[in-house]
């Protein structure tokens, strides 16, 4: 397969930026680019079901015909007609054929934010936990109309267009370029905020999201809820079966994540908060947990929770650290599990081994109650915007068998090594194949379920017995357990092997000291 970032417009995207660049800082351009196309993919569904409802009065066999245009103009403004699928009656000044017709204007600025207020008016009619999810932008930024004019135009390319690329995760992808391209001007713990599509993919494929209620209490622009339709989508399920819920600590970013999800008419309720310090779910029990929280987090006022905080598996003292909030973040996850629920997360490879008091202390204790069911190791340079080594963590509350899916396994915790997997895409990135999803999430579902027929593959997967990761004193590394991949055998005798190697060597010196003896008769010309 060809491997690829997850993007195929980045010419254009860059030329975006440069209609950008001086005018608004680089962590704010997908700010805007973001909420001119998210009004442009509503305006696209807005006109798309206004001509299905035109033709379908036009249509003697349809229960929409009308005999007058009367008759005709109640069905077209009837809102519930466009709710049902998915979008909304805009007035005409808040369509992106409007403004592309008026791109020119000196007045473009107020043009485009007078639509993002007709556009939020529209949908605060029928949504009003969306209240500010367009504000009013481009006025009082420093862009130029003749700048405004050139962003308009760009992305009136069919390649922006919902409508020519109505299965393209457009949003998601221009969120994952601008976070990834500009990473220095998020700052530089710009990973906490976007997970790459490959990863994401590989935690979805693992957890099987096929119905229930689905959680991340660190959701970002909202791409793991995305794939999770996705997944849904490709195994022939119904996203009317899941329900999905998030938080996040930041305003903008928040209003990203509804805009994608409101796009893809999902049911879901996403707020703003820390979730660490204020979690707004307290009372939700998730079927899924799916995160990619803040890698090593210092400083997070561990002091602020209480003692008898839900979440804390032991005494605060012990099982908390200002250094690192990681494994507070790892009880969030487990306190928000239903009864059969299931956790996949991210988190930096020094959680499989920190020895501190109050990481070491959960860790031990989750290993000891059988919370962890599998671990993964990743390769490096998955992130575009953090270097810090990353592994896969998998908790589950269905470890007894008792579901009728999933085989019995309390005593087992599955170890994959897939560091060596992954194709480089560019220089500097390396995704997950196709292939390389598949075989992470079969090893894993092989080892889990009922009848899977699961063995250990010598440097890349083992089932190591709990007694077998107290004896490592609780680390989760994989390389520790997985040990060394098999060489195949050639069959030939080690003492022709050497012979070989000798002769060979012997060729290469003698090859060196006549190009050392050349050099040297060159340089006496001088």
């Amino acid at each position: 397969m060809e491997v690829r970032a997850d993007i195929d417009f980045e010419k254009e995207l860059w030329q975006a930026a440069n209609e950008l660049r001086g005018a608004v800082s680089e962590n704010q351009y997908k700010d805007y680019v973001l909420s001119l196309l998210f009004l442009k993919h509503l305006s696209e569904r807005y006109e798309m079901r206004r001509d299905e409802l035109k033709k379908l009065t036009k249509d003697k066999k349809s229960p929409y015909f009308s005999v007058s245009e009367a008759a005709a103009n109640v069905v077209l403004e009837d809102p519930d007609e466009y709710i049902t699928a998915n979008t909304y009656i805009l007035p005409h000044e808040a369509t992106w054929e409007y403004l592309r017709a008026n791109a020119e204007q000196d007045d473009i600025k107020v043009r485009v934010d007078n639509a993002f207020q007709l556009v939020e008016s529209a949908i605060e009619k029928f949504r009003p936990d969306l209240k500010g999810v367009l504000p009013p932008i481009f006025v009082k930024s420093q862009l130029t109309p003749r700048q405004t004019a050139g962003l308009i135009n760009l992305f009136s390319n069919p390649k922006f267009s919902e409508k020519e690329n109505p299965e393209s995760d457009i949003l998601g992808r221009i969120y994952e370029y601008y976070i990834g391209r500009f990473a220095m001007a998020e700052g530089s713990g710009a990973g906490q905020f976007f997970t790459p599509g490959s990863i994401v993919r590989l935690l979805v494929e693992m957890l099987e999201p096929y119905k229930g209620r689905i959680f991340d209490p660190a959701c970002g622009s909202g791409g793991m809820f995305v794939q999770s339709l996705k997944f849904i989508k490709a195994h022939g399920g119904d996203k009317s079966d899941i329900s999905i819920y998030g938080q996040e600590r930041y305003e903008g970013t928040l209003r990203l994540c509804k805009m994608n999800l409101l796009l893809r008419n999902l049911s879901f309720d996403v707020r703003l908060g820390d979730s660490l310090l204020d979690d707004k779910f307290s009372d939700l029990n998730a079927d899924f947990v799916i995160a990619n929280p803040p890698f090593n987090v210092s400083l997070w006022h561990s002091d602020m929770l209480s003692d008898n905080d839900p979440r804390l598996l032991g005494p605060k003292d012990d099982f908390t650290t200002e250094g690192n909030a990681n494994y507070m973040w790892i009880q969030t996850f487990w306190n928000h599990l239903s009864d059969k629920g299931t956790a996949g997360f991210v988190l930096a490879n020094g959680a499989m081994t920190s020895n501190n008091r109050g990481e070491k202390s959960v860790r031990q204790h989750m290993i000891e109650n059988n919370m962890f069911d599998c671990i993964v190791r990743m390769p490096d340079r998955l992130f575009l915007t953090t270097g810090i080594p990353a592994a896969l963590f998998f908790l589950s509350k269905n470890r007894d068998g008792k579901d009728g899916i999933h085989r019995k396994r309390t005593n087992e915790i599955l170890f994959i090594d897939a560091s060596k997997l992954g194709e480089m895409a560019s220089r500097k990135l390396r995704v997950f194949s196709d292939a390389d999803v598949s075989r992470i999430a079969e090893t894993y579902h092989s080892w889990r379920n009922k009848n899977g027929k699961y063995e250990d593959i010598p440097g890349f997967c083992k089932s190591a017995t709990l007694n077998d990761v107290k004896v490592q004193d609780y680390k989760l590394t994989p390389g520790i357990y997985v040990g060394s991949e098999a060489v195949e055998d050639d069959g030939i005798p080690f003492e022709e092997k050497m012979l070989a190697l000798k002769e060979q060597l012997f060729q290469q010196f003698e090859k060196s000291n006549d190009l050392q003896k050349t050099i040297i008769d060159n340089l006496k010309e001088f």
